[in-house]
């Protein structure tokens, strides 16, 4: 995970799939009263970040047609870094809470680990069906203790998409299956993929728009990170995380990247201006590509297979012990996360599903991208979310990892600072954030 998170960015991108349509990005501002409705209906509020997708792609009034006896009512905060401490505070007084609440993948595993207590075991709610979720994906939200307390609703696999005009130009090529043959299974034959481009790179290009980003694809494909199966912060000492960040480096040290830094202005003129040939695109980011690098770009990018599978980012939905309706909003976070409506949300929003019974339905099974060549990107994203290993989330994952890619790597990208001296810099970064 990165400082700006997948669904922190459901506020600025577009990430609806363009051959399923898109969807407008508002946030939603209508409050609950935790009441029965009128009529007596029983009111369930729902308690999310920015425009999380539920609301705009229709799955509210759906649900709202089946059952007369519910109405929905959401509230939307803008931004995850407000929404989550505030969240932290109603659990922890027991009130101010929606009757279901949104929780952010890079929290989950502090949800889970510190306020299990606090959360019905959705794991034994009505209509949960648990083998309709991808393993890993369950595994995020179940304590040591097996309670489930949060159900799966988008993931991040990722890909990576290309340039196929600088990969001609460059004498690579530019077919998706071929290009995933050039790095399959290894990340150091995408450095290799890498050299080749540089060879013969058109002026003005690289390789790779970051080093961060590679960092950040190589960490989030291993099944070991920055934590141990006992909890204890590892990411010193892991095998996994060293050779992510020395491979990263190794791109730096090769003048393989554009040396930018992610979402920021100067990478999204990065992709206006065709000045870098890759980048590691988790499903959400096929959005965000087609918006910053416009109509020009249309055709010119594609999407081939990572040389591992890998995820970044994704949400769960969980539900206070203290709200007022708790079966009743176990049963609607059930349904909003059964397969038929997460493909409905991917047709809609272009959100991938973490239901892998969804990858069957036709919405995802024959999805395509236009603006990417019409590449098959249900079937992409589908293989590489099944790939993904079950890995160990830990409470300061995204502070770890913002540190190491925002702070240690960046200094080596950007200010050719060495390998060493930025996991130092990183080191004492973290250090000092996790003692606080």
């Amino acid at each position: 995970m990165r400082s700006v998170t997948r669904v922190s960015l459901r506020v600025v991108v577009l990430p609806a799939v363009a051959a399923l349509g898109a969807g407008v990005l508002a946030g939603c501002g209508e409050d609950g009263d935790g009441a029965s409705g009128s009529g007596g209906r029983t009111t369930l509020t729902v308690g999310v970040f920015g425009a999380f997708g539920l609301k705009e792609a229709g799955l509210y009034e759906q649900y709202m047609r089946l059952h007369k006896d519910i109405v929905i009512k959401q509230t939307s905060i803008e931004r995850n870094e407000n929404y989550y401490p505030q969240l932290l505070t109603h659990l922890g007084s027991g009130s101010g809470l929606a009757d279901i609440q949104a929780v952010e993948v890079g929290n989950i595993a502090e949800i889970t680990a510190t306020q299990s207590d606090k959360l019905v075991d959705l794991g034994r709610a009505d209509g949960v069906r648990r083998d309709s979720f991808l393993p890993w994906k369950w595994s995020q939200a179940t304590s040591r203790d097996g309670k489930t307390t949060g159900l799966g609703t988008d993931i991040g696999p990722q890909a990576v998409c290309y340039r196929k005009d600088l990969f001609a130009k460059a004498g690579l090529p530019t077919g998706r299956e071929a290009v995933g043959r050039l790095w399959a299974g290894d990340w150091r034959k995408y450095l290799a993929a890498g050299r080749r481009y540089q060879a013969k790179a058109p002026a003005g290009t690289a390789f790779v728009d970051s080093a961060s980003g590679v960092l950040s694809a190589m960490s989030g494909s291993g099944a070991s990170r920055f934590y141990d199966k006992d909890g204890k912060v590892v990411y010193k000492t892991s095998p996994a995380v060293r050779r992510s960040w020395d491979t990263a480096a190794r791109f730096a040290g090769a003048g393989l990247t554009a040396r930018l830094q992610q979402f920021t202005p100067a990478w999204d003129q990065g992709y206006a201006n065709a000045t870098f040939a890759t980048v590691s695109c988790p499903a959400w980011m096929l959005g965000y590509i087609q918006d910053k690098a416009g109509a020009a770009g249309r055709g010119k990018w594609d999407v081939a297979a990572a040389p591992r599978p890998g995820n970044w980012g994704g949400s769960f939905l969980v539900v206070p012990e203290a709200g007022r309706h708790k079966k009743e909003a176990a049963r609607l976070a059930a349904w909003l996360t059964a397969p038929e409506q997460q493909a409905a949300l991917f047709a809609k929003r272009g959100s991938f599903p973490s239901s892998r019974a969804a990858y069957a339905l036709p919405a995802v099974s024959g999805a395509t991208h236009p603006y990417f060549g019409d590449a098959p990107i249900g079937a992409i994203f589908s293989r590489a979310a099944e790939g993904v290993p079950v890995q160990i989330v830990g409470p300061k994952d995204l502070i770890i990892a913002q540190n190491l890619a925002d702070v240690g790597m960046l200094q080596v990208d950007q200010n050719g600072t060495s390998s060493k001296d930025g996991w130092n810099a990183a080191v004492k970064a973290i250090d000092n954030a996790l003692d606080h």
